[in-house]
C-alpha cells in the first residue's frame, strides 16, 4: 500500500510540474488598449470599456501568478494619421491596463505586432510558447497579430470579450460592430487560436 501511495505521489508531482511549466511558458499580450479608442478619443470603438475591464481582469490574474505580460502600443507614422499620434494623450495606454515598470512595452507602427518590432525575440528569449491575446481592434491589429503568432509557431488563446471593434462598411453596406466581432472571432477560432471568454479562461487557469 505504501508503494502505491508513493507512485501516486510521484505521478502527481510530474503532472504538477508539467502544468507549472506550461503555465510559465504563457504570456499575456495586450494589444493597443489606448485612449483614442475610448470616449473623448479620435477613433472611439463600440463598447471599449467592457473590453478593457475584461483585459484588466486578465492582467490582474497574470500579475497575481507572476506570469509575463507584454503591452503593445501603436504609434502612428503615416502623414495623414488621425489617432495614436506620438506625444498625445490619445496614444497613451489606457489606465485600466497601465503597464508596471517591470512589464514589457512593444511599440509598433503596423497592425501586425511582430512587424519591425522586438516582440518575437523577446518571446523567444523567455521560452514563451503560448500567448493569451486581447485588445483592440479585433478586425485589425488583433486579427493580424493572432494570425502572425500562429504562423510563427505560438499556441494562441484569444479572449473575445476582452477585445473591441467598430462598425465597418463595404461597397455601401454597413456592418455592425457586433457582427464584425462575431465574424472575426469565428474566423480566428480553431486553427489560428482558441477563442474564449474571460470567465472561461479564468475557470481553466
Amino acid at each position: 500500500m505504501k508503494r502505491i501511495f508513493l507512485w501516486i505521489a510521484f505521478f502527481s508531482s510530474l503532472t504538477l510540474c508539467h502544468a507549472q511549466k506550461t503555465k510559465m511558458n504563457s504570456a499575456l499580450l495586450i494589444i493597443d488598449i489606448q485612449n483614442d479608442y475610448f470616449e473623448g478619443g479620435t477613433a472611439r470603438l463600440v463598447d471599449p470599456d467592457k473590453a478593457s475591464h475584461n483585459a484588466k481582469v486578465l492582467l490582474q490574474h497574470f500579475r497575481k501568478n507572476n506570469l509575463p505580460v507584454i503591452h503593445v502600443q501603436h504609434l502612428a507614422t503615416r502623414a495623414n494619421a488621425t489617432f495614436f499620434l506620438p506625444g498625445t494623450k490619445g496614444a497613451e495606454i489606457h489606465q485600466d491596463v497601465k503597464p508596471l515598470s517591470n512589464e514589457k512595452i512593444v511599440v509598433k507602427h503596423f497592425p501586425n505586432s511582430f512587424r519591425d518590432t522586438d516582440l518575437l525575440d523577446y518571446l523567444k528569449s523567455r521560452s514563451i510558447t503560448d500567448l493569451v491575446i486581447c485588445g483592440m481592434q479585433t478586425h485589425m491589429c488583433v486579427d493580424a497579430t493572432t494570425r502572425a503568432a500562429k504562423d510563427l509557431g505560438f499556441t494562441c488563446t484569444l479572449i473575445g470579450d476582452a477585445c473591441a471593434t467598430k462598425d465597418l462598411e463595404v461597397n455601401g453596406t454597413k456592418v455592425r460592430a457586433a457582427d464584425v466581432q462575431t465574424a472575426f472571432l469565428a474566423a480566428l477560432n480553431n486553427f489560428y487560436s482558441t477563442v474564449m471568454t474571460t470567465d472561461q479562461y479564468l475557470k481553466q487557469h
